[in-house]
């Protein structure tokens, strides 16, 4: 007698409750209503463009505008997440997100899609990768089973393809600009004479155990040869070292002392008598 054949379940649910339903009802028209409402009050492009330079010439935004990692052996530096997010907002009719769409705890991995869409002018740019559960340390890699690690990670992940995913919709003349309007505050510093940044920007590596000389060494001039743009760089690093993009060390290797150095330059050679 024929036995039944069991196939394997995909663990897909058969059936879908009352409240995924009426939540699927509800973004449909959420996204219904969205358009709508972007073609009723259109974007005004020059009140967006002061917005943003408004935007820009704040020390806090500015501050935060700019990433900076290593990767194999090279600096990686460009306009950050922070940045994209208020573009977006300023510009106007503009949604974005990040949505984990499947977690696969068997194979230790997570399917998600990064998205931006100007409602306005229906432009829309969407990415779907696959972020694994591990982390990346100096010992190898490390398989991540804390649900705070998985979820940092993802979010981690998630954020640079947002981040691409925001500036592909908007004009790249608007992204031009205000990068260069960021640049140029923190160029500024606030008002603050250049002589008392580098006094306060040494004073803040200081803290972290950096000294002076480990800076002087990196930028390869002493303090006092410093441009508004060397300020400019360490506090950028100082904000990638505490978001942990970057370490200190990587970023300001300490000096490597000789055998000469360690001994006061003695040796263990007993001394030469001349011959008589």
């Amino acid at each position: 007698m024929n036995q039944p054949v069991h196939l394997p379940s995909n663990n897909t649910p058969q059936r879908i409750g009352q409240g995924t339903a009426v939540e699927q009802s509800r973004a449909a028209a959420e996204v219904q209503a969205a358009v709508v409402v972007a073609q009723q009050c259109p974007r005004n492009i020059q009140s967006a463009v002061a917005e943003m330079r408004e935007s820009c010439k704040q020390q806090g935004l500015a501050e935060r505008a700019f990433f900076r990692y290593s990767r194999g052996g090279q600096t990686i530096t460009g306009a950050s997440v922070h940045l994209a997010r208020e573009l977006a907002r300023v510009w106007g009719n503009v949604q974005y997100g990040l949505v984990e769409m499947r977690r696969d705890d068997d194979y230790g991995q997570s399917e998600m899609q990064a998205f931006a869409w100007d409602v306005q002018t229906n432009s829309r740019n969407s990415s779907t990768f696959i972020v694994p559960h591990r982390r990346d340390t100096k010992n190898g890699p490390k398989q991540l089973t804390d649900m705070r690690d998985i979820y940092e990670t993802n979010a981690n992940n998630g954020a640079r393809r947002v981040r691409e995913a925001i500036f592909a919709i908007l004009p790249p003349w608007f992204v031009e600009e205000a990068k260069d309007l960021c640049n140029q505050t923190l160029r500024d510093g606030g008002g603050k004479p250049l002589a008392q940044r580098v006094a306060d920007a040494i004073k803040t590596f200081e803290g972290i155990g950096i000294t002076v000389d480990r800076i002087e060494n990196r930028f390869d001039r002493s303090s006092d040869k410093w441009t508004e743009h060397d300020v400019v760089q360490l506090g950028v690093i100082f904000k990638s070292i505490q978001r942990g993009e970057v370490t200190a060390e990587d970023e300001f290797p300490a000096p490597r002392v000789s055998a000469d150095e360690l001994t006061g330059g003695k040796t263990d050679k007993p001394a030469v008598t001349p011959a008589p």
